[in-house]
């Protein structure tokens, strides 16, 4: 009915507890690891999975490499990151809403609930964040970024379900922090490719009308006109402040600040030291203009 892909590197933190709950809906579960150097691999083995392995270059071009190579025989896709996992009310919705799909519905957006030190992110924006993350196998793929990469469901339409997934990454901040600067140099990357071309972009949703699609416009509308270094400033007074995110308390503050400030002012960073540096964009590689940005 469904197979669900999990894309791993160093997760044996996470892995099993994710497995666990995908096995509430399915027994066709798939591991694309990135030579994992834990016990990522032996978990998996032991839970029955179904494990490949495939360098990895970026989240999109993974994902896809699972859907064009992996031995997936059912209708359905299902995507979960390692760190992720499904409620026990999303577990017994998903099934009877396939089953009840019509002809057109070829994918769901589901609603991530994201935790961070044991906190759920309840303001500033960040609940409800409604993902494609069920489709049709043959009806939608990864957009061409290196970052914030959605699905492009390119047949049909996609419905809604009423109950959440979580996001709660367990490492420690250190991790967190050395990701984030791993994630700003992909996203400086995005950045200059709007601004010079050098990649060819993918829409979403042509419609426009996903909550990803219409945060992407007022992402490439607003946010990045904005002068470098003085934009981090405003999307932070506003997640924190106007949309509410102050009431997330304590733990909710570093997240906040971290993710919405400290994030984006690396994001411009990194930008701004392509464009001091001069480096001839189109001369390289995309792999060796990330390292430049690193």
């Amino acid at each position: 009915m469904i197979t669900a892909i999990i894309l791993t590197y160093n997760e044996q933190i996470h892995i099993e507890r994710c497995i666990k709950s995908l096995q509430k809906i399915t027994n066709k579960i798939i591991v694309v690891d990135s030579q994992s150097k834990d016990k990522t691999l032996g978990i998996c083995e032991e839970l029955s999975v179904q494990v490949y392995q495939n360098p990895f270059v970026n989240q999109a071009q993974q994902f896809n490499w699972a859907l064009e190579n992996c031995d997936i025989s059912t209708d359905w896709v299902i995507r979960l990151d390692a760190d992720e996992y499904l409620t026990d009310e999303l577990a017994k919705e998903i099934i009877p809403a396939i089953n009840s799909a019509t002809e057109n519905t070829t994918g769901f957006y589901l609603k991530r609930r994201v935790y961070f030190m044991g906190k759920w992110i309840k303001y500033g924006g960040y609940y409800p964040t409604k993902l494609l993350r069920i489709w049709k196998k043959n009806c939608g793929k990864y957009e061409n970024r290196w970052m914030d990469e959605h699905v492009i469901l390119e047949v049909g339409e996609a419905g809604e379900l009423k109950f959440d997934f979580i996001d709660d990454n367990l490492n420690n901040l250190s991790w967190w922090t050395q990701k984030h600067n791993s994630y700003a140099t992909r996203e400086a990357f995005d950045i200059l490719n709007a601004k010079f071309q050098f990649m060819e972009s993918e829409s979403i949703d042509k419609s426009g009308k996903s909550q990803s699609e219409q945060k992407r416009k007022y992402k490439e509308g607003i946010y990045l006109k904005l002068p470098l270094f003085i934009r981090p400033f405003f999307y932070f007074f506003f997640r924190y402040f106007i949309l509410l995110g102050f009431l997330d308390g304590r733990r909710g503050f570093i997240w906040h600040f971290l993710q919405g400030l400290w994030y984006r002012f690396l994001v411009d960073a990194k930008v701004y030291q392509y464009l001091r540096n001069n480096i001839n964009i189109k001369s390289l590689s995309q792999e060796r203009l990330i390292e430049k940005l690193s």
